[in-house]
């Protein structure tokens, strides 16, 4: 008999050699039923897997992310299956599980493919899929798994095969397809009921543009048609919703191949957004202690030496700028936090002086992958909402958990009410990643994962998604489109205080170091604003609008009066302009919903002869007449009610 350990610390008895498929059907044939996927003792294993030892076992359903993983990966091998049934000279490479879906990695030859051949190519999935092949998994030695590749005359295989120990090397197979794979599968064929193959794209092998182009076909399957069905529509919703597509449409940026790729231009509406998000944080900052700085977009490339970044960041730089003075050289600023450093160092503290906090809208660059650049969500110049604290160690638990209290403040103003945090800590089995000692790293992880729970979050742990000098919390928020996001990071670090030699002096008069967190609530602003354009669609709230009002004159007539209510307007600190086109009053109208302002005033000789406005709320239509002091009652009550005091 062997003993199983459940995820709710259950423990039950099976005999030697029980599947994770027997475990399930012993708790209810329900779950067996759902079952795709498992891992036993944190290793993937395939749910027909024997066990043969006491361990902790997880099985997961589709509802999971390890279980779409397992799901999209055996839809790879059943697309890879099809492919070579129309296209049997081709060579197969690698085929994943990626965030949505899978791809293959493919050499067509001479062959060529495109979106038109997609139908056939899902119809064979699906037809195959029905018949319930079993995936199963087992080991192949290297001579005879070289042999087989090699006999295909497929290189790529035979590269993975030869990076491979022997002993660890598995083929699964089903139906009569074979690939060289490490598992991870749902337990047949049948449980695939819808396909769908999304795009085609060019791919190097393994990354590297020196090697061969291969082709990669996307797709996405689901255990229901009705999965698929509603996915789809979800996508086009998105396009509607693509930051691109609105940020063109509203006016707020635009790009320039003169100025260069990732470099985005922020125009009159697109700046005044940023401006008044900038100024409602700096509103609650200030409330909450911060000091605002300003730091050079340019550093010695000393100083990044010093804090790490060189190190681990100089390939993804920007090359260094040279000056005339020999063996100069500067970097274009990656990150704030050396130069903040630098701030602290300009004088001497005491433990009486801290916590000190500085704020700064600073902007870096990153020399990002062209093809990797994507409208404002992966740029080359971002500008962060950066903040460092640097605090004793008796402090840090408050200030870390008031910086939580400031992430969930903007959170709730801008209407992101789904979302959970992940504690990210570093590797332990890849410690060189990082810098820094075991000891400073086990009292920063400590911090977080104490202060997170006092604060009550729902929190989840990954192990190797810290920064190279601390372990984060990371926010992951679901928008209006179910898609996850990581939005805002708190940062413990124990590490740069070493490296730029921070002191304060304690009570015992004695040096000691500072404790230094890093925070962003909103990351990148160039990041959050693409986010939150496709979570509101464009319908920002009423306090954040670019323009909160549009008078619209019903003629030329009445162009004095829309001038004095746009001055009494703005005298009321209301964001408004004027419609004073030729145009008609309907063609007005449409054009302000388009441009989702959210206020329309309409004014005519009625309107000007009792002081009112007849009123338009964007997307609901006619609010009826108000006078002026009542409409801009209704404006500020609206402001009011989204948005707290912090």
């Amino acid at each position: 008999m062997i003993k199983i350990t459940l995820p709710d610390g259950s423990v039950k008895e099976y005999v030697q050699g029980s599947t994770p498929m027997d475990v399930a059907y012993s708790i209810s044939s329900g779950l067996a039923r759902a079952v795709i996927s498992a891992k036993f003792n944190d290793t993937t294993v395939e749910t027909n897997t024997a066990l043969q030892e006491d361990g902790n076992l997880v099985l997961f359903t589709f509802n999971d992310a390890d279980g779409k993983k397992a799901f999209w990966h055996s839809t790879a091998h059943l697309m890879a299956q099809a492919v070579l049934k129309f296209y049997p000279n081709t060579k197969l490479t690698i085929g994943p599980a990626i965030e949505n879906g899978f791809y293959y990695d493919i050499d067509f030859g001479k062959e060529t493919i495109s979106d038109k051949d997609f139908k056939r190519i899902e119809d064979q999935m699906i037809l195959t899929a029905r018949e319930k092949h079993e995936f199963k998994l087992r080991e192949v030695s290297k001579a005879d798994a070289l042999s087989l590749y090699k006999k295909e005359n497929n290189p790529f295989k035979v590269e993975l095969i030869e990076n491979l120990e022997d002993g660890e090397i598995t083929f699964c197979d089903h139906d009569d397809f074979t690939d060289l794979c490490r598992g991870g599968h749902v337990p047949n064929t049948g449980i695939i009921k819808a396909v769908k193959l999304m795009s085609i794209a060019g791919a190097y092998w393994r990354g590297d543009e020196n090697k061969p182009q291969l082709t990669r076909l996307y797709g996405i399957s689901f255990p229901k048609q009705k999965m698929l069905t509603e996915y789809l529509e979800m996508l086009e919703e998105a396009k509607k919703r693509d930051h691109r597509k609105l940020g063109k449409e509203l006016e707020l940026f635009t790009f320039s191949s003169k100025v260069g790729q990732g470099l985005p231009l922020w125009l009159p509406k697109g700046a005044a957004l940023r401006d008044t998000l900038e100024q409602f944080l700096k509103k609650a900052q200030k409330k909450a202690g911060y000091q605002m700085v300003i730091t050079p977009h340019i550093g010695q490339k000393e100083l990044y030496v010093t804090s790490g970044h060189y190190e681990k960041y100089g390939e993804d730089s920007f090359q260094p700028i040279h000056t005339p003075k020999e063996g100069e050289e500067f970097l274009l600023k990656p990150m704030n936090c050396p130069h903040h450093c630098e701030i602290y160092n300009n004088k001497p503290f005491s433990y009486k002086d801290l916590p000190v906090r500085y704020a700064e809208f600073g902007t870096v660059y990153r020399y990002e992958q062209s093809g990797e650049l994507h409208g404002l969500t992966r740029v080359r110049g971002f500008t962060q909402d950066d903040a460092h604290i640097f605090c004793t160690p008796e402090q840090l638990n408050k200030e870390f958990k008031a910086v939580i209290d400031l992430v969930l403040y903007v959170f709730k103003s801008l209407g992101f009410d789904n979302f959970n945090a992940q504690i990210s800590l570093r590797d332990p089995d890849n410690k060189e990643k990082y810098i820094g000692s075991d000891e400073n790293w086990e009292k920063a992880e400590r911090a977080i994962i104490e202060a997170t729970k006092e604060k009550g979050l729902d929190t989840v742990i990954e192990y190797g998604e810290a920064a190279f000098y601390g372990p984060k919390l990371d926010f992951m928020v679901k928008d209006a489109l179910g898609r996850t996001w990581q939005l805002g990071t708190i940062q413990v670090d124990y590490n740069l205080p070493e490296r730029f030699d921070l002191t304060y002096t304690g009570s015992d008069d004695k040096q000691h170091r500072p404790v230094m967190i890093h925070r962003a609530p909103f990351g990148s602003m160039e990041r959050f604003i693409a986010i939150l354009l496709e979570h509101t669609g464009g319908n920002f709230p009423l306090w954040l609008a670019s323009d909160q009002v549009i008078i619209l004159p019903i003629s030329d007539k009445y162009q004095n009066y829309a001038e004095k209510v746009l001055n009494l307007l703005e005298n009321s600190d209301i964001r408004a302009l004027i419609d004073d086109r030729s145009e008609k009053t309907g063609r007005k109208i449409r054009d302000a919903e388009i441009k989702k302002t959210p206020y329309m005033l309409i004014v005519g000789e009625n309107e000007e002869n009792d002081g009112t406005v007849s009123v338009r709320r964007h997307g609901k239509g006619d609010l009826g007449v108000h006078t002026f002091d009542a409409f801009v009652s209704l404006l500020k009550d609206e402001i009011n009610n989204s948005i707290d005091t912090f």
